[in-house]
């Protein structure tokens, strides 16, 4: 018999790695507290998060209040993920995060996960330290998924992408009960590798800095891949793109390990005369809502109790 975790924790999971059990591709949105807004002029939050959803993203991160301007619908293709704590860039110490949201407040929003920020090498580190705890033990309570965001990112750290730190954050996660990880691409793919194979739970890349043209981000997603890592966490790439559901399909096919085949005509692309194609979500997903908002899941990952573990 297949010993699995908890029942809740091991669906929620699954409902994650809906699309494949290859690998995550998540779209963080909670750029907005600390930066600003992320969407582009003529479009909402809502009608981006249909074209994330088209285009094949597992989730999307967003911050609390944020859910009540994006239609559920949109949730009939992808994961909700609720970020819980945050910073502005206009602060004093911008790498100081602190809680602005709590486990519980997320399962009422319907999460199927939640996300932390902690910035390894901060003044404030103490602290985030200790709210990552605090919130992995409530997630342990409430049998809800918990993906860190754990970063060597401070006045003490001259090297972000140094070997030895990033290992470092990485083992942080995953020691206080990470179910993922999301951190720094390191500078080379046998780096990677030596990282993802010695965290015990899967590594997702971040985006990192703008990159100049969508092949510099393609092959930015296969060097990740290439370095084992279990997906990436891609946001300012995707969602300031001329077309974020194009090269969010494209990534996803990546990091999905699709068959070219499988997207053409395919359940993500478009066909050279229309933007309509057959996808993994109704056609009415992706297009502007004027509606008033209201408030198979094989394969995926099991949970041990500590560790994840692709079924």
């Amino acid at each position: 018999m297949t010993a699995y975790g908890h029942f809740a924790r091991s669906l929620r999971l699954r409902r994650l790695y809906r699309h494949s059990t290859a690998g995550l591709m998540i779209t963080p949105l909670d750029h907005s507290i600390s930066d600003g807004p992320v969407v582009s002029k003529g479009m909402s939050l809502d009608h981006l998060a249909g074209r994330l959803a088209a285009g094949g993203s597992d989730a999307v991160v967003v911050h609390k209040g944020s859910v009540r301007h994006i239609s559920p619908e949109r949730f009939a293709a992808m994961s909700l993920i609720i970020h819980l704590n945050a910073s502005t860039s206009q602060a004093l110490d911008p790498n100081a995060k602190y809680v602005v949201a709590g486990v519980e407040e997320a399962l009422r929003l319907g999460a199927d996960a939640v996300s932390v920020h902690v910035n390894l090498g901060s003044d404030d580190e103490r602290q985030q330290i200790g709210d990552l705890g605090r919130i992995a033990d409530a997630c342990d309570r409430w049998n809800l998924p918990l993906l860190a965001m754990v970063y060597p990112r401070g006045p003490r750290i001259t090297d972000p992408r140094d070997p030895e730190l990033v290992a470092h954050a990485v083992t942080i996660a995953a020691d206080l009960g990470a179910d993922l990880v999301k951190t720094v691409f390191l500078g080379s793919t046998a780096e990677m590798l030596d990282l993802t194979a010695a965290c015990p739970v899967p590594v997702l890349v971040a985006g990192g800095p703008a990159l100049a043209d969508e092949e510099d981000v393609l092959a930015y997603v296969r060097d990740a891949l290439a370095g084992g890592a279990g997906g990436v966490a891609m946001g300012r790439n995707i969602f300031q793109a001329a077309d974020p559901r194009r090269l969010a399909a494209k990534v996803a096919r990546l990091v999905h390990h699709f068959p070219e085949q499988h997207f053409g005509p395919g359940p993500f692309t478009a066909s050279a005369d229309t933007d309509s194609d057959a996808r993994l979500t109704p056609d009415h997903l992706d297009a502007p809502t004027t509606a008033p908002l209201s408030h198979d899941l094989t394969g995926g990952p099991h949970h041990d109790g500590r560790k994840t573990v692709l079924a």
